[in-house]
């Protein structure tokens, strides 16, 4: 698969929403959208004075609170139809924040009824869970299954989240779930709204090895930009509510509406999408506001070189094999994990007398005991 050019214009877009955002600094964004400041405050002109082709929606009212029945009725209909798998309290808080008084939640879901709107089926309840208190403190990430494209090919969704916010940082048309191809989704998305101070995933691969805590290359990335991975409980789908309901809507408001071709035509429809989850689909749990009222940009820029450990002038330095993981300590082979190969690791004594951490950084990855007889030295 070629990768999707991304457009001036899609670029202007995703700058004016950031900046736009309550608490942005239009500085640090300019500089992580290589442009100068003056620029960027141009196009924050022209998108307050409505000179933007990106702006999905005006901000004026539609239609006065008094007008005729039959006009609201056609307005709930209208919002529907742009939006089948909204229901009936998110189409009233539309009409509300339009400036439209809006009749109860049991009246709207009367009307969709009447006009045969509502559909058999109706997506179960997210589980429930934690939620942080600030934007950027976690992100939650996930594939959304494969999808089978009209190509032919599959496609990988990939979701990256705010917790607290529900903002969609991400939303990316993968060909594969391989490391390089989530790495690349996401510094781009790094570089564009800073660095959270931890990721929420499941434990299977990229991230994870099947097992919670295990080390991948791309958590030792993360690790470098000072990002923690935070794996669920295996068998626990309650940690992963926001994920589980984010995933629904994309299925019910995209996947389940029309055939999607390619890749191109993919991430062109996610794009869409995520526009209108982030500044116009109210959300239930923010009380009927959007996830972009309660979202900034992180104030953690993306570095422009990747941060490597400092050790300490007489500790015990070893770099690991770039093919095999190991790290030589009197004269034996001590097994470290296999994505710390090419890596620079410090060898640190610990109680009792013999046993030894072996550390990244500050962190702890692997520990043997001189003690311990060869053949159950690990492996």
């Amino acid at each position: 698969m070629t990768w999707r050019e991304v457009s001036v214009a899609d670029q202007r877009r995703e700058f004016v929403m950031l900046a736009s955002l309550e608490g942005a600094n239009v500085s640090a964004l300019c500089a992580r959208f290589g442009i100068s400041r003056q620029t960027g405050h141009l196009w924050l002109r022209r998108f307050a004075a409505g000179e933007s082709n990106f702006a999905d929606r005006s901000r004026r009212p539609l239609q006065s609170p008094r007008r005729l029945a039959g006009e609201l009725e056609a307005r709930i209909l209208a919002v529907r139809d742009a939006h089948p798998a909204w229901g009936a309290r998110k189409i009233a808080a539309v009409l509300q924040r339009n400036g439209i008084v809006p009749p109860s939640a049991s009246t709207v879901h009367a009307v969709l009824s009447r006009h045969g709107r509502i559909a058999v089926d109706s997506p179960g309840r997210a589980y429930g869970g934690f939620e942080r208190t600030a934007p950027n403190a976690l992100w939650q990430m996930d594939f959304k299954g494969r999808v089978r494209l009209g190509s032919g090919a599959w496609l990988h969704p990939l979701t990256i989240i705010d917790d607290h916010s529900r903002f969609a940082v991400g939303l990316a048309a993968c060909a594969d779930q391989q490391t390089q191809t989530v790495q690349a989704h996401l510094e781009r998305v790094l570089r564009r709204h800073g660095l959270p101070h931890a990721i929420y995933v499941d434990n299977g691969s990229p991230w994870g090895g099947g097992k919670p805590g295990q080390w991948t290359p791309l958590r030792l990335w993360l690790l470098k930009l000072g990002i923690a991975i935070i794996h669920s409980t295996p068998y626990h789908p309650q940690g992963r509510g926001k994920n589980e309901r984010f995933h629904r809507s994309l299925a019910a408001e995209v996947l389940a509406l029309v055939q999607l071709q390619g890749f191109d035509d993919a991430q062109a429809a996610f794009d869409h999408w995520r526009h209108v989850y982030n500044r116009q689909r109210p959300h239930q749990s923010l009380g009927f506001t959007t996830p972009a009222e309660h979202y900034r940009p992180s104030r953690r820029s993306f570095p422009e070189t990747l941060p490597v450990p400092r050790y300490d002038q007489g500790e015990i330095v070893r770099r690991v094999g770039k093919t095999k993981a190991y790290v030589s300590f009197h004269n034996r082979l001590w097994k470290v994990p296999d994505a710390f190969c090419g890596e620079y690791l410090a060898i640190r004594p610990r109680l009792p007398d013999g046993c030894f951490a072996i550390c990244f950084g500050a962190h702890e990855i692997a520990s043997f005991d001189l003690n311990c007889p060869r053949s159950s030295q690990m492996a």
